[in-house]
């Protein structure tokens, strides 16, 4: 790819969400409502905001998410359902 840009290009979802959300997304779509989940205070590093600005990637790549959230967490937990199946086929063998 030819380009000028040589500042960062951000991707990914530009609405913000906490990991404890996520973390309550994904345990609702797996369907194990009785796991725990366990928190710890952040880092004193860690981002306080997790929110990419996708405007450049918008401008000079003509890119945007095509996957809205929970279509692609269905789509992921779907892949490592199936490698966790494949793995344990394996082990069998």
């Amino acid at each position: 790819m030819n380009s000028n840009i040589s500042s960062p290009v951000n991707l990914g979802n530009p609405s913000e969400h906490t990991i404890k959300e996520f973390a309550v997304m994904i345990r609702n779509r797996v369907g194990n409502n009785s796991s725990k989940i366990v928190t710890q205070e952040a880092q004193q590093d860690d981002p306080r905001k997790r929110k990419p600005d996708i405007n450049k990637a918008k401008k000079y790549l003509n890119w945007e998410p095509k996957v809205d959230l929970m279509r692609g967490l269905d789509k992921t937990i779907r892949f490592f359902r199936n490698e966790l199946a494949r793995l344990n086929e394996q082990k069998e063998l």
